[in-house]
């Protein structure tokens, strides 16, 4: 079995994988006569009834792709919270002791709980369903025949064929190796790939960056060592999401002033006023319900499954929720050139025989190395396109007798041929090497200058070079025999220039890591308006030490030659100088950069194994989705940073608000009622079209420090403008309905300053920012002339001196609003 990924520069295309790093010249480069393919030969594998047998006894890979929670994990992720728990037993309180209006809180909670139940599961359900789209289906022998199946239809003794970039899906043992290596990186951390020899093991979890065979399923289901971590660590909980750990900070600080403020207030309100009980116990709880903010939770959830969702409606499948917060925070995009750039597909624009080569001759080879690979890549794809075997003088009638793996550090491949078949020469027999002429070629060698000229216009230039010696000399390329330059012409992605513009006026800068030549890359670059495409570096003078790594990574925007543990290693530097890194990706070699940067975005024509440590997968290969991604999580962060300072500002004057009620030893003023409808119009309501509203605002961190310093100020205010606007009430009414006048009076203070913050927050307006916030306005208007909604909420305002008097202080908090997130901006930033 020949090796898939035969692009001799070293660049990578969609749909051919690329193997990892080996050494040229070691033990782990060898040279495999060619064969047929592996469903040609060999064991024919399991029959139809043997199969049925297996699967009758229960020996199949049943083990469920975790793409998200389970539908019993969401509903217990939104109703077994803590918040919940207090709240529930709250409303069974209220239930038995006050009239059903005052358990209002109780019935939101629910209808809330019910929407983020189902808004997951609506995510789960387009997740699991991009997740089958996506999937990569294994390939096994049955009766003789190859075919595809799905991963979870092997059984037991499958015969599962492997070529490079394939994942091993299963445990197994080999059964036939051409040249079969195998990264285990992914699980024993050790980079360099292993070769494999029938009998030796296999493991899930690894993958083939080199050569093909076979192996025999050996442990499926959960037997299988893959599955057994995924059973240790679900996918789901693998990125670290600061916004959901930001909201868990806040939720524990929350908690622990809330215990003794309640405990507090209920001592206040059961035994040093001596009021009615149930009057007492109502207004207890109206103290301590307005405390949680519990909307805060559900909101961010539904807001992230809704980002999943309409990102799944672009074909691009985010395998965990906060991968796209973690892209709105990336600042360094690292891109390959092939699939994101330019296109797979390539173009032969010239050959150019070199040193007295014979045109026709050198015809011959490229026809003969173009038919060594049954599976052409991009750029033998382009060869064979150019020079067909078939029909006319060609070298299809040349035997190939061996084959050079591709390898990523080394740059090239190679094919060994017996021209004799052909009817040439007797015993007559060649070696050649296809790839890099800046690795081939010695540093002095004249057609390099030659080549430089070509890559300045942004083309792809390859060297067919005649070997010395065999191709399985400890370095075949040394004394190799330079006989012609491939031209290729690169075709560029359509949208790939609109998408770098998006990513320079975004103020992420991307830089383009290649395989290629640096200067061909930066050509490429250029054309499509990349900024600072012309500040090239060749990877093999990159400095080793990290810092010094880092600055030339922040220097330059284009790198080519890179190796990949150098991809690692540049990943890391920028790292180290705070940089949130993403890295696209979509061949074998990119899995170590991938898992290491902050977020992996693979094509989904790539390989099975970089899919498999993406957190993004790109289902359409269009690398113009990841502004969607972006602009996704810019939003869902954006929004929620919005509208979490409605929430934390209504808990810190709740919290306040009692503590001056146990102070000043007074009836709390508000009933649950009260608050349901405050809560409601001022933050409910608002917050839920404000968190799924349009918002470019670049991400950044510190959201618990972000959203405390806004929230305190305006808690503050809220607060001592209500309580001042409650105790002149307390002055100016006396009497029966006393209570409930102050209560009135307090609660309009209370809705104009919040709405005031809400004010606050819409900013920058749009139509339908001022539409929102007025017709909230309105709503509480509506709930103060109409009858019937003053007696289920008991708000009447009573004479004219006190309303109007709530009303100036209320105008006065907002003058002290503005003023204080002024000054906090000023102080603090924005």
């Amino acid at each position: 079995m020949t090796q898939r990924a035969l692009d001799s520069s070293g660049e990578q295309t969609p749909g051919s994988p690329r193997p990892a790093m080996i050494d040229a010249g070691s033990e782990l480069d060898p040279v495999h006569p060619m064969e047929p393919p592996a469903s040609e030969r060999g064991p024919t594998g399991l029959t139809t009834a043997e199969v049925a047998e297996r699967v009758a006894r229960g020996e199949v890979n049943d083990v469920p792709a975790r793409s998200s929670r389970s539908v019993g994990e969401i509903v217990r992720a939104n109703v077994f919270t803590r918040f919940n728990l207090i709240i529930g037993v709250l409303w069974v309180i209220m239930l038995f002791v006050a009239p059903i209006q005052d358990s209002l809180f109780g019935y939101v909670i629910v209808a809330n709980t019910g929407i983020g139940v189902f808004q997951e599961w609506r995510a789960k359900k387009t997740l699991d369903g991009l997740a089958v789209i996506g999937e990569a289906k294994p390939t096994v022998r049955r009766d003789g025949a190859a075919a595809e199946v799905s991963t979870s239809e092997i059984v037991l003794g499958d015969l599962v064929e492997l070529g490079p970039g394939d994942k091993v899906v299963v445990d197994g043992t080999v059964a036939e190796a051409d040249g079969l290596e195998i990264d285990e990186s992914l699980l024993t951390g050790e980079a360099d790939p292993v070769v494999k020899r029938p009998g030796d093991p296999v493991m899930s979890g690894s993958f083939v960056v080199a050569g093909g065979g076979a192996f025999t399923a050996t442990k499926v289901g959960r037997e299988a060592y893959a599955a057994q971590l995924a059973e240790e660590a679900s996918r789901f909980t693998l990125v670290h999401s600061e916004l959901r750990s930001g909201i868990s900070t806040i939720l524990k600080y929350v908690t622990w002033m809330m215990v003794p403020t309640a405990l507090g207030l209920i001592i206040s309100q059961l035994v040093v006023k001596e009021n009615n009980f149930k009057d007492s116990i109502a207004r207890t709880v109206g103290g301590i319900v307005p405390m949680i903010p519990e909307g805060l939770v559900l909101l961010t959830s539904v807001a992230f499954a809704i980002g999943v969702v309409r990102l799944g409606q672009k074909q691009c499948l985010v395998q965990e929720l906060p991968a796209i917060e973690g892209l709105a925070r990336v600042d360094v995009v690292c891109l390959d050139k092939t699939g994101t750039l330019t296109e797979g597909g390539m173009d032969v624009t010239e050959v150019r025989p070199l040193e007295g080569a014979d045109r026709a001759y050198v015809e011959r080879v490229l026809r003969a190395f173009g038919s060594s690979d049954p599976r052409p890549n991009a750029s033998l794809r382009a060869i064979v396109d150019a020079y067909p075997a078939d029909g006319g003088e060609d070298g299809g009638g040349w035997t190939v007798t061996g084959a050079l793996p591709f390898s990523s550090a080394r740059k090239y491949s190679g094919a060994s041929f017996d021209e004799s078949a052909a009817g040439d020469a007797a015993d007559a027999s060649s070696a050649w090497l296809l790839g890099a002429p800046d690795v081939l070629l010695a540093d002095a060698d004249p057609a390099l200058a030659e080549i430089e000229q070509l890559n300045e216009q942004g083309l792809r230039v390859l060297l067919l070079a005649r070997a010395r010696g065999g191709l399985d000399e400890p370095d075949a390329a040394e004394g190799a025999v330079p006989t012609a330059l491939v031209v290729l012409e690169q075709r560029l992605r359509p949208d790939a220039g609109e998408t770098l513009a998006y990513f320079a006026e975004q103020d992420v800068a991307a830089k383009v890591i290649s395989g290629d030549n640096a200067v061909s890359v930066g050509a490429v670059a250029g054309k499509l308006g990349l900024a600072g495409a012309e500040n090239t570096l060749d990877a093999r003078r990159l400095p080793a030490d990290p810092d010094e790594m880092a600055t030339a990574m922040e220097r330059n925007a284009v790198f080519g030659r890179v190796t990949p543990q150098q991809k690692r290693d540049m990943v890391a530097a920028l790292q180290s100088r705070g940089h949130t890194v993403a890295m696209t990706g979509d061949g074998v070699n990119d899995v170590l950069a991938l898992k290491d940067a902050n977020i992996g975005v693979s094509m989904g024509s790539g390989s099975e194994a970089t899919r498999a440590v993406a957190q993004i997968v790109l289902l359409n290969n269009s690398f113009a989705t990841l502004p969607s991604v972006v602009a996704e999580g810019r939003r869902v962060i954006g929004n929620i940073t919005r509208v979490a300072t409605l929430f934390l500002t209504k808990t810190v004057y709740s919290v306040l608000l009692a503590i001056l009620v146990v102070c000043f030893q007074v009836e709390y003023p508000f009933l649950p009622r009260h608050l349901t409808l405050l809560s409601t119009l001022t933050i409910g309501v608002p917050a839920f079209f404000l968190a799924l509203a349009p918002n470019k605002e670049r991400a950044r961190p510190y959201f618990v420090r972000r959203v405390m310093r806004y929230a305190v100020p305006s808690g503050v205010i809220a607060a001592a403008a209500t309580f001042a606007t409650y105790l002149i009430a307390r002055h100016a009414y006396s009497g029966a309905g006393a209570l409930e006048a102050e209560t009135s009076a307090a609660t309009l203070t209370l809705f104009l300053v919040s709405l005031w913050v809400l004010a606050i927050i819409a900013r920058p307006y749009t139509w339908w920012r001022v539409a929102l916030v007025a017709a909230m306005g309105l709503a509480f208007l509506v709930v103060l002339v109409v009858p019937w909604l003053q007696d289920f909420f008991a708000l009447k305002l009573v004479g004219a001196p006190m309303p109007w008097t709530a009303v100036g202080i209320a105008v006065a908090a907002g003058v002290a609003l503005e003023f204080a997130w002024r000054w906090v901006g000023r102080r603090f930033g924005a």
